[in-house]
């Protein structure tokens, strides 16, 4: 289908197939608002801006909760809260575990390992829990190691560079005017510090959210752009997965035609970034959708099961990039 057809790609393909620069919101909001028929061609256009700006590689990523359950946080969508009547309840794992699960990971040919907490912000006790665990995990596997603890002090920020630790993920979830809807117990504000505090600490900024959590599509272009000024190096794109128990435990699904315009517009705001499927895939997209979008932009993946949720087994997945002749990123000190 040709491009004419569709002024916003046309746009697109100039500024951000061409230029590699991203699309600003008013752009991303068409895109999000694209008919159906031209979902394809959105797609295709933003595959070319994937191939283009990021390259046929995709990483492939583990993660494990070393923390789970019992936050005090009230995040709407998430079972781990303690303030809600979800079935997750708190549990810790130990280091012979965090390790065994680091060494699984690296058996599929993942390149990164993501150590979660589900807590407002370390304490004493986690820092010195990660910091033993990244200690016996490099020992033990040739993994980057990643984190994802919540709100940071800069002393934390420094603490875990000097542990190694290459990348941290603190998710913004959704747009600044709709936070206040999701989250009540900390503010928007408060993340986008920690966020800045670890782009300065040198470390990469691993920052995304949840797409369906009711946002109007305003709000999802919104939030693509503020992605954009932040410049994550990495974006995990979640579908909100309703989790029983939660407040949002009744919201529908997501479309699975929203969730592709979804992924090419968060590529062609973002033509450099690493943008990864994470959470909800499975249950909006299926596997014809999943396949879609790695072939509209998305180059990374999480294999396996989720915190709270299930996922793809990871032979799924990496059949699935063989079959797509998609190569699984190799192991380096920097992305």
């Amino acid at each position: 289908m040709p491009t004419s057809e569709v002024p916003v790609l046309d746009r697109a393909r100039t500024r951000v197939l061409e230029e590699g620069l991203g699309l600003e919101e008013a752009d991303i909001l068409e895109v999000l608002r694209l008919p159906d028929e031209h979902i394809p061609a959105a797609l295709q256009l933003a595959h070319e801006v994937r191939m283009r700006w990021c390259g046929p590689e995709v990483e492939v990523e583990g993660i494990v909760s070393l923390k789970t359950g019992g936050c005090p946080e009230d995040c709407h969508f998430c079972s781990q809260s303690g303030l809600f009547s979800s079935p997750v309840r708190s549990v810790w794992l130990d280091i012979p575990s965090l390790v065994k699960a680091a060494q699984q990971t690296a058996a599929t040919g993942a390149s990164e390992f993501c150590i979660v907490a589900a807590v407002r912000g370390p304490d004493a006790k986690l820092m010195q829990q990660m910091r033993d665990g990244v200690k016996a995990i490099k020992e033990a596997v040739d993994i980057n190691v990643a984190a994802s603890l919540g709100m940071l002090s800069q002393e934390q920020v420094d603490d875990l560079v000097d542990m190694g630790v290459h990348r941290y993920n603190h998710n913004l979830e959704t747009c600044r005017s709709y936070f206040p809807n999701v989250v009540t117990t900390h503010s928007w504000e408060e993340r986008w510090g920690t966020l800045k505090m670890v782009r300065d600490s040198g470390m990469e900024v691993c920052c995304g959210g949840i797409i369906g959590l009711g946002e109007t599509l305003e709000q999802r272009a919104e939030f693509a752009a503020q992605l954009a000024e932040l410049q994550p190096d990495e974006v995990p794109l979640n579908f909100l997965n309703p989790r029983p128990g939660t407040p949002l435990g009744d919201q529908p699904v997501m479309d699975p035609k929203d969730a592709l315009r979804a992924i090419a517009a968060f590529r062609l705001a973002l033509p450099r970034t690493i943008l990864r499927y994470a959470g909800g895939r499975e249950i909006t997209l299926g596997d014809l959708g999943t396949r879609e979008g790695l072939l509209g932009g998305i180059n990374a993946v999480i294999v396996g099961n989720y915190l709270t949720t299930l996922g793809r087994p990871a032979t799924s997945d990496l059949e699935l990039l063989q079959e797509l002749k998609m190569p699984v990123k190799a192991l380096s000190a920097t992305l």
